[in-house]
């Protein structure tokens, strides 16, 4: 068996849904992923483009994906590469691949001059952290993601 990574392309976005999929059951997510095909089209390929996402192949099927785009440091004045989601298919996890996603996209970090590489993690997913841990990440402990959806996204923006 051969992997390779590869920039998703516009038809791939039916086999990016299906991992995003996949990753909202294994997070215990589903009843929030709403993503569509379409949607996923226009936020990849659209005319700015939101995110930009590699699939890692097994010889010719996709068994990885890992969706990313990018953020900005105020501190460090550099923009910075945030990865929102990383997955591998439960069939082909502990062959490298994970630790391959992330290899690439550090290099991609660093070939365009970002000045950090972050994402998030649950909090009870032991694996993941013990897997990040070892790659030399730091799991930050003062920090909590602060969100704003739907409703209360709204009130907020009407509130002014």
């Amino acid at each position: 068996m051969t992997f390779r990574i590869a920039p998703a392309r516009r038809q791939d976005v039916g086999h990016v849904l299906r991992m995003i999929v996949a990753l909202a059951d294994y997070e215990k997510l589903s009843h929030l992923c709403v993503a569509t095909e379409a949607r996923l089209d226009a936020a990849l390929f659209g005319a700015v483009p939101a995110a930009e996402v590699v699939l890692g192949w097994e010889d010719a099927q996709p068994v990885a994906f890992a969706l990313f785009f990018h953020n900005f440091s105020t501190f460090l004045a550099r923009k910075g590469l945030y990865l929102e989601d990383l997955f591998v298919q439960p069939a082909h996890r502990r062959r490298g691949y994970g630790r391959a996603l992330l290899v690439h996209l550090a290099g991609l970090a660093v070939e365009r001059g970002c000045g950090r590489f972050e994402w998030a993690v649950l909090d009870w997913n032991a694996p993941a952290l013990r897997f990040y841990e070892s790659l030399g990440a730091t799991v930050l402990p003062d920090w909590r993601i602060t969100r704003l959806t739907g409703s209360a996204l709204e009130a907020l923006a009407r509130s002014g």
